[in-house]
């Protein structure tokens, strides 16, 4: 698991004064970028090697609101990779109180500049297996 820490910015909030939903997705996303540079992959890299990794499905499950100026954690962890496609489970905490606000999930797809699947090099792919690999380890 890749996890990372943050501040609700007041940008983030809605009328309620509460996190809005969209932004959650944004987080995820923030937690994926730490889990490739976690595995030794820059994301830039990776697009001058061809690749893209557009979210094929993604899903959000909210629990409790966050708030302005709340600490939150993101848990990225890596659920199943392919040469094809690449799938994270995802928890955001409350740093305060432990609360879990949302849990979730995203499946992404390897695919060239022009949006067409592309296989990943086993180069990267490597990375990524090698960081799961550690990962169950270290549950274990």
């Amino acid at each position: 698991m890749v996890t990372i820490t943050d501040r609700v910015r007041f940008s983030e909030t809605d009328l309620m004064a509460v996190v809005h939903h969209t932004n959650y997705l944004r987080w995820f996303e923030a937690g994926r970028v730490a889990y490739f540079r976690q595995a030794g992959i820059d994301l830039n890299d990776l697009q001058k090697a061809g690749y893209m990794i557009p979210i094929v499905d993604v899903q959000a499950h909210f629990k409790q609101s966050a708030r302005f100026d709340d600490i939150y954690e993101v848990q990225t962890t890596l659920v199943k990779v392919s040469r094809i496609t690449i799938e994270f489970r995802y928890k955001i905490l409350r740093k305060s109180d432990g609360a879990l606000l949302v849990e979730g999930t995203s499946r992404n797809a390897f695919v060239n500049l022009q949006g067409k699947p592309e296989r990943l090099t086993g180069e990267y792919f490597d990375k990524l297996q090698q960081l799961a690999a550690q990962e169950r380890k270290n549950q274990a």
